[in-house]
Parts: structure tokens; C-alpha cells; sequence
């Protein structure tokens, strides 16, 4: 997770300027942090990140909040290390098959 955090905090700031960016031009046309453009690009910025996450097998399964998962084995059975945002570490797994709501503490 530490060498995952910076790439995680830049995406949580990219998703919050996406989101007023786009509340600001759907409200009133303009924006401080640009327009249709600057929208683009930070789309493009967060599809890098999510790219650069799924290539290092990374799931992501939450977006607002992060939902990560990330595979591993446990006791000889694969399971899915979770991490979701707010979070300072792993800390919860879940089995491969059962999802969210199946996360048990470490």
C-alpha cells in the first residue's frame, strides 16, 4: 500500500476536479478549473491510473470510494485482499466468490 498511496491520492484529487468541474459547467457554463478540455484530460488522467492499477492485477472495484482488491491465498483457498478508502492499511479479505459482503478482518 505505501507504494501505491501517491497514485492513490492523486486519483481521489483527480475524481473530486472531475466532479466539480462537471457540477460547475452542467450549472452554469464555466468553471475556474476549465472546461469541456480540462474534463478530457482528467478523464484521460483517471482511465491512466485505473490502466496502470489493472496492470500490476490490482482490481478496482469501487471508484467512489476506492474499492481495491488485490488476489492472495489464504489457508490454501484464494481470496481477495480489500482495501477501501479511508482505510491506512489491509486489514480485510474476502473470498474470491463472495464479494464485499463477505469481507472478514485479517
Amino acid at each position: 500500500m505505501a507504494t501505491l498511496r501517491p497514485r492513490i491520492a492523486e486519483l481521489i484529487t483527480l475524481r473530486a476536479d472531475l466532479a466539480e468541474l462537471r457540477a460547475d459547467l452542467a450549472n452554469g457554463g464555466s468553471s475556474p478549473l476549465g472546461g469541456v478540455p480540462e474534463v478530457k484530460a482528467l478523464e484521460a488522467r483517471i482511465y491512466a491510473i485505473l490502466e496502470e492499477f489493472n496492470t500490476h492485477d490490482i482490481q478496482v472495484k469501487g471508484f467512489a470510494p476506492m474499492l481495491l482488491d488485490f488476489s492472495g491465498e489464504l489457508d490454501g483457498r484464494p481470496v481477495l485482499w480489500c482495501w477501501l478508502e479511508g482505510d491506512e492499511e489491509i486489514r480485510w479479505y474476502h473470498r474470491v466468490e463472495c464479494g464485499f459482503s463477505g469481507r472478514r478482518p485479517i
